[in-house]
């Protein structure tokens, strides 16, 4: 069998199982590297003739991710599966035109979700290195934030205020260089 139809599995924190194409699975860099290491490369085959060829082809490779749980994963793979045809160019320039470009109104209508998920989003995102959404979910938090007041951030995302008012003055003296004039 050709390593592009190997059964790949995600298992989940919780034990929840969940099969899905290399395409999708190759998404997440964690998992793509994960991959690289137990199947051959599309269009390679297995040289190993000391073993029957057949012997685990239907072996499906499970891959453990103990940090993400199974409603979490469900948004991931969507994701993954929406993008699955999408060839991401290599992340690593810090190319200033993709910190401003806009959300694409796909992924602005797959993150809204409530701020929990959003944020468990993020860092599954983060553990998995899936960069194209990582940063998605975080131009979705930073338009949370944009434009907003201190206080209706602390709202926003219910951040007890802990300063006194001392203290708060004397954070605003230090910081009015940043201020908008």
């Amino acid at each position: 069998m050709p390593a592009t139809e190997k059964n790949i599995i995600i298992i989940t924190s919780d034990g929840e199982r969940f099969p899905v194409e290399r395409k999708v699975a190759e998404k997440s860099i964690l998992i793509k590297n994960m991959l690289k290491n137990l199947l051959p490369d599309e269009g390679e085959e297995d040289d190993d003739d000391d073993e029957d060829p057949d012997s685990d082809a239907d072996e499906p490779i499970e891959v453990p991710t103990q940090n993400v749980r199974s409603a979490v994963m469900k948004n991931i793979l969507e994701w993954c599966e929406h993008y699955k045809e999408i060839q991401f160019p290599d992340d690593e320039q810090d190319d200033e035109s993709k910190k401003s470009a806009p959300i694409d109104p796909w992924d602005k209508n797959f993150l809204n979700v409530d701020q929990e998920m959003l944020y468990e989003i993020i860092l599954a995102a983060n553990y998995l290195n899936i960069k194209p959404l990582l940063n998605a979910s975080c131009k979705v938090v930073a338009e949370m934030i944009r434009s907003k007041s201190p206080e209706e951030i602390r709202k926003t995302f219910n951040i007890v205020n802990d300063f006194t008012p001392e203290e708060e003055a004397a954070i605003k003296r230090e910081n009015e260089w940043a201020e908008d004039r």
